[in-house]
């Protein structure tokens, strides 16, 4: 079961759904596209909303620029999770992940957002005319063209990450530990959605001669946006607070132990999602024979070291079961 540890026995838990998926790297790859994509995106946006005076374009420019500056935090949030534990954090740094993270999703809703609403309510209020409609067309297919690319990056990684949980697409991107790749999906199918929306805004402001349905679709920008970023505000909350790993990492978590020739009862196991795919274990055990409390002391530190050797554990503490206690089932 996976590979051995140090004394040459094997990781207890190598074998848990999501343990085997190195996606640290190739969550820093989703990012850098997304960004590369959103750049270039913003600036065709910025010129083709001050070429045509449309609601729709501005918002969504306002849209690939937080976009853009979401990236950064995502990026600063891929860093800092994958540092070292050290004396202060002997989990880790994991948790950094969703603060960062956080941060992106509160800059989608003011930046993206906000503005997207504020200016369509001011383009009704007082209406312009726009012009120079085919750039505007041009500019969001090329848009559409690079957001699908980043997309289909994210999609790919959470597809492979999904099958190795049993899940399917959606149920990870939502339930997933990694908030970067969940950012990234969640931003890139708003921003599809986004441009459908400005272009069906834009031809309708050329087919009526009306800025109304180009504020409108201007307004629908921006609550797509805010939408999306609750969302994502709401799940980085939770796993700030502390969240409890998926039943079926759990439920394999407690067949591994169950297994282990050493132990004899669990009875009690908590997993916590402590950063991007990683988890803190905490159980109370029975171990087979009587052995002396210096000899069981031992027996529990070595197995503490067997389950702490899965990549997708950051730390594990154990105690003794008390007599009492009902033992847990799979």
């Amino acid at each position: 079961m996976g590979d051995a540890d140090g004394d040459g026995r094997p990781e207890l838990l190598a074998d848990v759904p999501g343990a085997d998926v190195a996606g640290g790297s190739e969550s820093l790859t989703t990012v850098l596209v997304a960004f590369g994509a959103n750049v270039v995106i913003a600036v065709a946006k910025s010129v083709a909303a001050v070429m045509t005076a449309s609601a729709s374009m501005l918002a969504e420019a306002a849209h690939s620029w937080a976009d853009a500056g979401n990236e950064i935090f995502l990026l600063i949030a891929n860093r800092r999770a994958h540092k070292k534990p050290d004396d202060l954090h002997p989990l880790g740094h994991g948790r950094e992940a969703y603060v960062w993270s956080l941060f992106a999703a509160l800059g989608l809703f003011v930046a993206g957002a906000a503005v997207s609403i504020t200016h369509g309510i001011q383009e009704l209020i007082s209406p312009a005319p726009a012009e120079n409609f085919v750039i505007g067309y041009v500019v969001l297919g090329v848009a559409f063209v690079l957001e699908g690319i980043s997309f289909l990056q994210s999609a790919r990684q959470a597809r492979a990450e999904a099958t190795s949980l049993e899940r399917d697409l959606i149920e990870h991107v939502l339930a997933t530990s990694d908030p970067t790749l969940r950012a990234v999906f969640v931003e890139d199918a708003a921003a599809l959605t986004g441009l459908v929306i400005a272009a069906a805004g834009l031809f309708a402001h050329q087919l009526t001669g009306s800025s109304i349905p180009d504020a409108i679709g201007s307004i629908l920008v921006g609550l797509v946006l805010a939408w999306v970023a609750l969302l994502l505000i709401n799940r980085n909350r939770r796993f700030l607070v502390g969240e409890e790993a998926d039943p079926r990492v759990r439920k394999a978590a407690l067949e591994a132990l169950l297994n282990a020739p050493e132990v004899a009862r669990v009875t009690y196991l908590r997993l916590e999602i402590v950063g991007p795919r990683m988890i803190s274990v905490i159980g109370d055990v029975d171990l087979t024979g009587d052995d002396t409390e210096a000899h069981v002391a031992v027996r529990l530190r070595a197995l503490e070291a067997r389950i702490s050797a899965s990549p997708a554990v950051a730390g594990a503490v154990l105690s003794l079961s008390a007599p009492d206690e009902p033992t847990l089932t799979v």
